[in-house]
């Protein structure tokens, strides 16, 4: 007994000694330092590191702690566009560039901290058009809160795209919450998902152009020009941009777009701690091949970000343009993707940009000039009615009994559903079109649900619209009235 209790005390001062060493070592720091050197930061790091690896009771993968590592770091700093690319995230980013993956069509964030007043759900930040996301009615701005019945609060960013995206023509049940009271399934069987640019077309009846642009690559500029050669052929007098859900995209991109209607100035300025990363970007003449004093009207809703909001934030600064919808979402950050090696990688915040006037809109957005709201909000009564129709299967089974419905049975068919669902029918009736359009291209347009589009027809049609934009206000100066209107507040 007493060679064992002398065993157990020296196994004991060994146990005191190491840590006492480690701790001496690592984590030693002068008593009148308030502040750890960067080198002393990775000495410590580099020491927990292979201690760990040589003193944890089961042997461990050092890639297993190198990504902890890694994903920790980045995910302390707070922002959600900067974090550490696992090979699975790598290998979807280079699908999504490269123009196809498979998937259910939605461009999604998630906040980095999950609280029990504000968990961590999945946003929705805009459907791709003609994408499974898209014909299901996913909206931006919705929540996903669950993914085949598994909380997405508790889900990596990682995890959450591993679990959306998989095998082409295999199903996959999202939870979504609208609203602060809507929760309904959807299930969504996954396609090859790929990324388009552009759609555009005249308004019929109208001598008005009209081009969606649904993100910018580097073919945007390409296909917003053949737009506009169309409208030049069939004599458009007035121009309609369609940026509504556009999450944004490629800086020079958009940088083209905007030089295309702007022929001198600057367009965006990036700016960063780092000399090398704040530019100009400028428009030139010779790139400029719109009309001048050409009506333009951009639509703009809460899915419209980052080189979305470059665009029409530089049109509205240049007073060429009228912002028609809803305030933008205010992504005003600009992202590189820095490999780490031939798998992995991170992606980091690198600068912040901003308009002509010199604002910056991160985590406010831009405002439009005229507000029009394309869902209004429901009552208690009409959310629990819209939950309920979108969990039954009457749409899919009006629409399974007369497959090519025309609009005067769509019409009378959505007032027979709301009799039993008491809500908007210009909302039942985009419901059954969507499920009629579900095996086609979309639409370009849809007047009938469309109240953003059909008031921007409005605003050109009866408008003098130079008067129209002299009234405007460049964002700085609608950010100076904002600080003004404060300041006489709080007296």
């Amino acid at each position: 007994m007493k060679t064992l209790n002398r065993i157990r005390k020296n196994m004991y001062i060994c146990t005191i000694s190491i840590a006492i060493l480690f701790t001496s070592s690592c984590f030693a720091q002068n008593s009148n330092e308030t502040k750890a050197t960067s080198f002393q930061y990775m000495k410590k790091l580099n020491s927990v590191f292979d201690f760990v690896q040589q003193n944890y009771v089961d042997e461990l993968d050092p890639k297993i702690l190198y990504e902890g590592a890694l994903k920790g770091m980045l995910d302390a700093i707070g922002d959600p566009y900067t974090l550490y690319l696992d090979p699975d995230y790598m290998r979807d980013l280079n699908d999504t560039t490269t123009g196809n993956f498979g998937g259910v069509g939605l461009s999604i964030s998630k906040p980095v901290e999950s609280t029990a007043t504000k968990p961590a759900y999945v946003e929705v930040s805009s459907p791709i058009d003609d994408t499974p996301g898209a014909r299901a009615g996913i909206h931006a701005g919705d929540y996903i809160v669950a993914i085949d019945g598994q909380p997405t609060p508790e889900m990596t960013m990682n995890e959450v795209l591993s679990h959306l995206r998989g095998e082409i023509g295999t199903p996959v049940t999202v939870t979504i919450l609208r609203g602060a009271n809507m929760r309904f399934d959807v299930k969504l069987v996954r396609a090859l998902i790929e990324v388009p640019t552009a759609k555009y077309g005249m308004i019929e009846g109208t001598k008005i152009g009209y081009c969606r642009l649904i993100e910018f690559t580097p073919e945007t500029p390409n296909r917003l020009q053949d737009a506009m050669n169309l409208f030049q052929k069939n004599g458009y007098t007035s121009m309609i941009i369609d940026l509504r859900d556009n999450p944004g995209g490629l800086i020079t991109s958009v940088v083209d777009v905007a030089d295309k209607f702007i022929d001198n100035g600057l367009i965006v300025s990036t700016k960063s701690r780092l000399a090398f990363e704040n530019q100009e970007y400028k428009a030139t003449p010779e790139k400029t091949t719109a009309k001048k004093n050409l009506p333009i009207i951009v639509l703009i809703n809460q899915g419209s970000a980052s080189a979305s909001e470059i665009l029409s934030g530089a049109l509205k600064d240049y007073h060429m343009a009228y912002l028609v919808g809803q305030k933008t979402y205010g992504k005003g950050s600009v992202q590189q993707v820095i490999p780490l090696s031939d798998v992995d990688g991170m992606k980091i915040t690198m600068a912040r940009y901003y308009t002509p006037s010199d604002v910056n809109i991160d985590k406010i957005g831009i405002p439009p000039d005229y507000e029009v709201k394309n869902i209004e909000e429901m009552t208690p009564e009409q959310e629990e009615a819209y939950t309920k129709l979108i969990q039954s299967d009457i749409i899919n089974q009006t629409v399974e009994k007369a497959p090519n419905m025309k609009e005067d049975e769509i019409a009378a068919a959505a007032t027979v559903i709301a009799k039993t669902y008491p809500i908007e029918e210009r909302l039942i009736r985009r419901l059954l079109r969507i499920q009629v359009q579900r095996t086609q291209t979309s639409p370009l347009y849809d007047l009938d649900y469309d109240i953003q589009l059909v008031k921007a027809i409005e605003i050109i049609q009866n408008n003098d619209f130079n008067e129209l934009m002299r009234k405007t206000k460049t964002l700085k100066e609608l950010q100076e009235s904002a600080i003004a209107d404060e300041t006489a507040d709080n007296k």
